[in-house]
């Protein structure tokens, strides 16, 4: 299979329609592309901001982007009253979306567990 070479317009076109579209996928966006899925991972690497639009549309850390610590003293040296109430904000609407996702896939499991408990009685 001959390799192909992607303009840089069209690498940050991707990257940005990953980070721009809620609730997308590196799956979905590089099938509706039509390249590999690697490849559209390494350009989030090189071209990434680290932002993603989740899927109820606010701005969210790219779950791709390793996850370093921030660094507390810059972010709370200078920060006013109303800037850290934003910020707390936003991280307590990440936690309570990831709390969400993890209760629907223990529910899912359990029930799966529970169906396939229920097969092999015979």
């Amino acid at each position: 299979m001959a390799r192909k070479n992607y303009s840089e317009e069209f690498r940050r076109q991707a990257v940005d329609l990953y980070e721009s579209t809620p609730g997308a996928t590196v799956r979905g966006i590089a099938e509706d592309l039509g390249i590999v899925r690697g490849t559209l991972r390494h350009w989030l690497e090189v071209y990434g901001t680290g932002k993603k639009t989740a899927a109820d549309g606010t701005l969210t850390a790219n779950p791709l982007q390793s996850k370093k610590p921030p660094a507390r003293s810059s972010t709370l040296a200078g920060e006013s009253p109303e800037q850290k109430i934003a910020r707390l904000e936003a991280e307590n609407a990440v936690l309570r979306a990831e709390t969400t996702k993890l209760t629907t896939e223990r529910e899912i499991l359990q029930r799966a567990a529970k169906y396939f408990a229920g097969e092999t009685r015979w």
